[in-house]
């Protein structure tokens, strides 16, 4: 039985992940575990305010769901639209029409979305081929994949440091 105080990784297999996606699962729900806990109560005035110079809790929001959208798309080997890159040219400018909330929201639709891609994989194919951005940089299916799952996290550490020095 999985222990929801646990962190994910230690609650069990994700059903419908396959075997070879299951830290990539774990990493995306963690962060959307983190990103809720870290920003429950937190002063929405400070949304954009950047530290000692570094990211704002806006950012990294942003920069997550943008990431795993990103990765996804060269998963299923296109290339980024018009869109995308508006997107990611807009990540960590200051918004006030974009509040925590709306941030959170999206984060949250993107890892499912991310979960759901995934339930249609087997680890047999993982392995394969796929370009990354203009250049067709190298990688693999699970490169791509985990790269989105651990830069996730790596930003969810960030915006914990975030809002311990804005609440501080």
């Amino acid at each position: 039985m999985a222990n929801s105080a646990a962190e994910h990784w230690l609650r069990g297999p994700v059903e419908g992940i396959p075997a070879l996606l299951q830290p990539a699962a774990h990493a995306f729900l963690q962060t959307k575990l983190e990103a809720h806990r870290y920003t429950n109560n937190f002063d929405e005035n400070k949304l954009w305010k950047t530290p000692f110079g570094r990211a704002s809790i806006g950012f990294h929001l942003q920069h997550i769901t943008g990431v795993i959208d990103r990765m996804l798309t060269y998963a299923q080997q296109k290339q980024l639209s018009e869109t995308q890159f508006k997107y990611l040219k807009k990540e960590g400018k200051a918004n006030d029409e974009v509040t925590l909330a709306v941030l959170l929201i999206n984060l949250d639709a993107k890892v499912n979305e991310a979960l759901l891609y995934f339930e249609t994989l087997n680890d047999a194919d993982l392995t394969e081929f796929r370009p990354v951005g203009r250049k067709k940089l190298p990688s693999t299916w699970i490169g791509v994949l985990f790269h989105a799952a651990e830069h996730s996290q790596r930003h969810s550490g960030q915006l914990m440091v975030t809002v311990s020095a804005l609440n501080n």
